[in-house]
């Protein structure tokens, strides 16, 4: 809680630094990690690592919005094409947990974000 004893945001308990490292922490393990790698062949990782970014400070209350393509539009084509799956989707959100696990974010810090990108399963897969 804040001084006022408002409870802070995702944002604000992470911390905008800590996302900035997740994000290129997080990429280093999405594509060294067997079962998700494949899906990032051929793509610019600087520019998605952007999205990602600014995906994170959607989900967490951060400042902006995400103004990319909808999840769903960004992500049919790895459905369609690629076999795109919960097992990837589950293979991401585990790389996600450890990186945070690795900068030192609590256990419900990093379960309320986990249960915060989870939501958008549906959204990525196309359902």
């Amino acid at each position: 809680m804040d001084g006022s004893g408002n409870q802070l945001s995702l944002y604000e308990r992470l911390g905008e630094e800590t996302l900035e490292r997740a994000v290129y922490l997080f990429y280093d393990k999405v594509l060294a990690d067997d079962r998700v790698r494949h899906f990032f062949k051929n793509v610019n990782t600087a520019i998605l690592a952007q999205h990602q970014y600014n995906f994170l400070l959607t989900v967490t209350g951060g400042p902006g919005a995400y103004t990319g393509r909808t999840l769903r539009d960004a992500h049919r084509k790895l459905v369609l094409k690629y076999g795109l799956n919960d097992e990837h989707f589950d293979a991401i959100l585990e790389n996600l947990k450890k990186t945070l696990e690795e900068l030192g974010a609590d256990y419900s810090t990093i379960e309320e974000l986990l249960n915060a990108v989870n939501g958008f399963r549906g959204e990525v897969l196309n359902r």
